[in-house]
């Protein structure tokens, strides 16, 4: 009960100091859908193209919210040293993380949701697959979160952080069939789509909202179980060799 208690109050903490600040609303919100924006002006398409866009705009609201918030609360937390008088709590490591990580998931699913009701003034919602969309989602939160956590323990400055979430993220714009298919990337780049995991959850994403999908949807669900497991062990590892003596 103890460690429930202490996983609550470090969760609850961590939304009142860091979450909806204007660099993650800016990161998660504002730069996504200018994103989305620009390639609805620049294709000169009427709204029937905002389903093809929606799914790219939800996996980038995540994406983006997630990383930058993780590059501010791990990073900063630690430089500060406000990190190890977290390791006595008493909990294990692995739910400390786990609670310094719940507070992005949360926000990068909330996120997922704004481009989604923004459409649903402007689309016909009702034939859109919510039983996959929704887990797809979460995944993709989850997944995102632990990526920004390993990038997060691999740097020691706020702004490092971001910078190397940047040679991630941006990447992913492109690389992960979000706005236009894998098969108009040039065909030696299109191995490094598929070790991606924003990749699955956009393709998801796309079976969900326009039943476009490429991949089978085990298949997603699966390869994007087995990124989220990987990232997290990586990054305690990361943590207990660099930051623990």
């Amino acid at each position: 009960m103890k460690a429930w208690i202490a996983f609550w109050n470090i969760l609850v903490k961590d939304m009142r100091a860091y979450y909806l600040k204007p660099p993650n609303i800016s990161w998660g919100l504002i730069f996504p859908l200018a994103w989305a924006g620009m390639f609805f002006i620049r294709s000169g398409a009427g709204l029937d193209s905002v389903s093809a866009l929606l799914s790219g705009v939800i996996a980038v609201s995540v994406l983006f919210g997630t990383t930058s918030l993780l590059a501010v609360t791990v990073t900063f937390e630690k430089k500060n040293r406000s990190f190890e008088r977290l390791l006595l709590a008493p909990i294990s490591l692995e739910l400390l993380m786990l609670a310094k990580t719940a507070g992005a998931i949360l926000f990068g699913v909330a996120n997922a949701f704004v481009p989604v009701i923004m459409a649903a003034f402007l689309m016909d919602l009702s034939a859109v697959n919510w039983s996959t969309l929704i887990p797809a989602v979460v995944l993709i939160a989850i997944s995102s979160t632990f990526l920004g956590l390993f990038i997060a323990v691999s740097v020691k400055e706020v702004f490092e952080a971001q910078t190397f979430s940047n040679f991630f993220r941006f990447p992913m714009l492109f690389l992960c069939g979000l706005f236009f298919p894998i098969k108009q990337i040039p065909i030696w780049l299109r191995p490094l789509s598929y070790v991606l995991p924003l990749t699955y959850g956009a393709d998801i994403l796309h079976s969900s909202i326009h039943q476009a999908g490429k991949m089978p949807l085990l298949l997603n669900f699966g390869l994007l179980t087995v990124f989220c497991a990987g990232l997290f062990v990586v990054s305690m590892r990361n943590i207990r060799r660099k930051w623990i003596i």
